[in-house]
């Protein structure tokens, strides 16, 4: 075993702190383990274990495999967590998010905790331990629905102190009222000192959605101890980038991709997502700072250090969907502590980690205007100089597949009704093609680093989608269905897609078109009132509106007839005149990406030059491998991590398999065929002298392929 560990990262792992105290005195203990969801404070997904390097990757066993038992049928549900491992137990989530600890060397189930109201998608859980009691307080904590849970790390139970009766809820302090609308947290939010700082989850639908401001809570009480507005309230930095009374109504502007630290410098980090509605942003007119923000914080207070715009004004869902990661770069000979950000657009944004200063130029260029009435998109567009974009940027008729000849001119016809042109194109009434598309680029799993030598490792998808808006108000006498149908379209699709099982968010699509299977109409329409999970509610919508969508999921209520629906009102629509009819694959006749190969990458950027020093694809179709076509890339959800052997870990894609690419060359050195996808980050650490890799082989999700429910865990025969 190598020890030679970087002094980055024996800072890294001095400043996790617990209460006033380290977490252990050895200061290799956190990268022998992985005790922080991305395995550090800093978000790295680095290790500096090197016992599997690439000279022996290609003997790597599963060493045991555990199994939740709660995955659904179909593509029903995922299993996204990255687990965290301390002191020989590994805490993790399962597919209706039980928190399970196992021991970490066997997979043997040490204890489960079932909150009752699992549902939705759990990234990851945080760990917190205060050594001054003589009877230690050791606490994992972790999100379901709306509720933060504090669990005893040793019993499994609840720790009645925090809150009420071992939760809180995340609807309540946020500075509006926000009772009857989803506030979750899908992923983690990090632990300084004695405060649990967390971002959130909210609606991005048309409707009513709560905003996403920061928030730290007291890591014993749950009591909150600050709050940064992402949507800036009178006489706070911002707030003339909104109409006046934005504060008030807008939701989103949410950091839901998780948050890193900068322990030394006491700050926090973070992305946010784009305001709400994602795709009309007449009611927000302006630049709307803070949202499609790369923010520092200072962690102890929620004072604002510095920030940068990625994206104005939103219109695409271009979120910032991971937090930055933190490394150090050398530029005209000098070491510079740095903070890099990766995008859904596929480009990278790197910053001097003090001033925010950005370290390769970025130019604001101009970009189309939008055609719909009451819009305003912005005239310009953030693009960094270097390093150059990691994913498509761009999609016209030179960019169709050329897989066949006859997939080819299918895809040209379809153009023929289509508007096509680079990246912010502004969504319009007609089918409007979007690359990347709206889960990227990168989505959640984020970049890896090598955080001294100023290596990035990141994996992106590139998959072309289209977007058409259409107009809130339906016209005209019809049926209850139709209206349901309608609603479905212009509220629901985003999340769960229209006509193809892929793209859903949880529940997925194909779980729909069999929920009267598996659920009533009566359980729905509560479903869609009350929400649960990451589903949010919709009590605002009137009776009507909320029992024609479930009729529409039923295939009911045809007889039914609505005398003039131009009567119906939406309760948003005023603001909000005009709704894309949701987020939509762009295939050819065969279902394979419209666009050329690779469909997905995995990219190696060296941040110290601004230059991408390699580029492979990322799985395969197996029926394109069966016709010996070399890998194409597929669309992919997950992240990697890299160790000190060499090596980059990485499930993401849709052939369901686990692999191991050499960091220098991106040459694929070993996979694994799992029974479900691994879209989920991996995580690695040692007990006992031997080195283990472990993976969640979840599936479903938005790939939409089999669900599953094990968990992986590798090592050396």
């Amino acid at each position: 075993m190598n020890h030679t560990t970087p002094a980055f990262l024996i800072a890294s792992a001095l400043s996790i702190v617990a209460g006033d105290h380290l977490f252990a005195d050895d200061p290799y203990q956190s990268h022998k383990e992985w005790r922080v969801y991305s395995g550090d404070l800093a978000g790295s997904k680095y290790s500096a274990l090197d016992q599997i390097h690439r000279g022996n990757v290609s003997r790597l066993k599963p060493a045991w495999v555990y199994h939740t038992g709660d995955a659904l049928s179909g593509s029903g549900s995922t299993i996204e967590c990255n687990p965290i491992v301390v002191d020989g137990t590994m805490f993790l989530t399962s597919p209706r998010l039980k928190l399970i600890a196992l021991d970490a060397t066997t997979g043997t189930e040490r204890w489960k905790f079932d909150p009752g109201n699992g549902g939705g998608v759990n990234r990851g859980v945080m760990f917190w331990e205060d050594s001054n009691k003589q009877a230690p307080d050791r606490r994992v904590f972790y999100s379901v629905g709306d509720f933060l849970y504090a669990v005893n790390a040793d019993t499994g139970t609840a720790v009645a102190s925090f809150g009420t009766d071992g939760r809180i809820d995340l609807r309540e302090g946020l500075d509006r009222d926000t009772f009857h609308l989803s506030v979750s947290s899908s992923s983690p939010g990090v632990i300084f000192a004695d405060l649990i700082i967390m971002g959130s989850a909210t609606g991005e639908g048309p409707g009513p959605t709560a905003p996403g401001h920061v928030r730290a809570f007291d890591v014993r009480t749950g009591e909150r101890r600050w709050i940064f507005h992402t949507i800036p309230h009178p006489g706070e930095p911002g707030h003339e980038d909104w109409p006046p009374d934005a504060w008030r109504t807008i939701g989103g502007a949410n950091a839901w991709g998780g948050l890193t630290v900068d322990a030394e410098r006491g700050w926090v980090f973070f992305g946010t997502g784009s305001p709400a509605y994602d795709h009309y942003g007449g009611d927000r007119i302006g630049a709307n700072t803070f949202g499609n923000c790369v923010i520092a914080l200072d962690a102890r207070t929620g004072e604002r250090q510095w920030h940068f715009q990625t994206v104005h004004h939103d219109l695409w869902d271009y979120d910032l969907p991971c937090p930055p990661n933190h490394l150090t770069v050398t530029h005209s000979g000098r070491k510079i502590a740095a903070t890099a950000q990766v995008t859904k657009t596929g480009m990278v944004f790197l910053f001097d980690r003090q001033t925010g200063k950005p370290l390769f130029d970025i130019e604001e260029r101009p970009v189309p205007p939008s055609a719909i009435p009451g819009e305003s998109a912005w005239p310009t567009q953030p693009f960094p100089v270097k390093p150059p974009p990691y994913a498509l940027q761009r999609f016209t008729a030179e960019d169709v597949t050329d897989r066949t000849p006859e997939a080819r001119a299918a895809v040209l016809e379809q153009l023929k009704t289509m508007t096509v042109g680079d990246v912010f194109l502004p969504p319009g009434f007609e089918k409007t093609v979007t690359i990347p598309q709206f889960n990227g680029g990168t989505d959640w799993g984020g970049a890896a680093v090598d955080p001294d030598a100023g290596m990035l490792y990141v994996n992106s998808s590139n998959e072309a989608e289209w977007i058409a808006m259409v107009k809130s108000k339906p016209k005209g006498a019809t049926s209850l269905y139709a209206l349901g149908q309608h609603l479905y379209s212009v509220i629901c699709s985003s999340c769960h897609g229209i006509g193809n099982p892929r793209n859903p968010a949880s529940p997925s699509l194909a779980s729909l078109k069999t929920i009267k299977e598996r659920s009533t109409q009566e359980a729905v329409f509560e479903l869609v009132t009350k929400g649960r999970g990451q589903m949010p509610a919709f009590a605002a919508l009137p009776d009507v509106q909320r029992r024609a969508v479930t009729a529409f999921l039923f295939g009911n209520g045809r007889d039914e007839t609505i005398d003039d629906l131009s009567e119906q009102e939406v309760g948003w629509e005023q603001d909000i005149p005009y709704v894309a009819t949701g987020h939509h694959d762009f295939r050819d006749p065969d279902g394979f990406p419209a666009n050329r190969a690779p469909w997905g990458t995995l990219s190696a950027i060296d941040l110290n030059i601004g230059e991408i020093r390699w580029q492979v694809p990322l799985g395969t179709y197996p029926a394109l491998e069966a016709e010996d076509h070399p890998p194409t890339g597929t669309f992919n959800m997950g992240g990697p991590i890299v160790t000190a052997g060499g090596l980059i870990f990485i499930g993401a894609s849709m052939d369901e398999r686990f692999h191991a690419y050499d960091q220098e060359t991106g040459q694929l050195l070993w996979e694994f065929q799992l029974p479900a996808g691994a879209y989920a980050t991996p995580a690695t650490f040692e007990i006992n002298g031997r080195q283990f890799i472990t993976v969640a082989a979840g599936g479903g999700g938005k790939p939409g392929t089999r669900s599953g429910d094990a968990i992986y865990c590798f090592a050396l025969p």
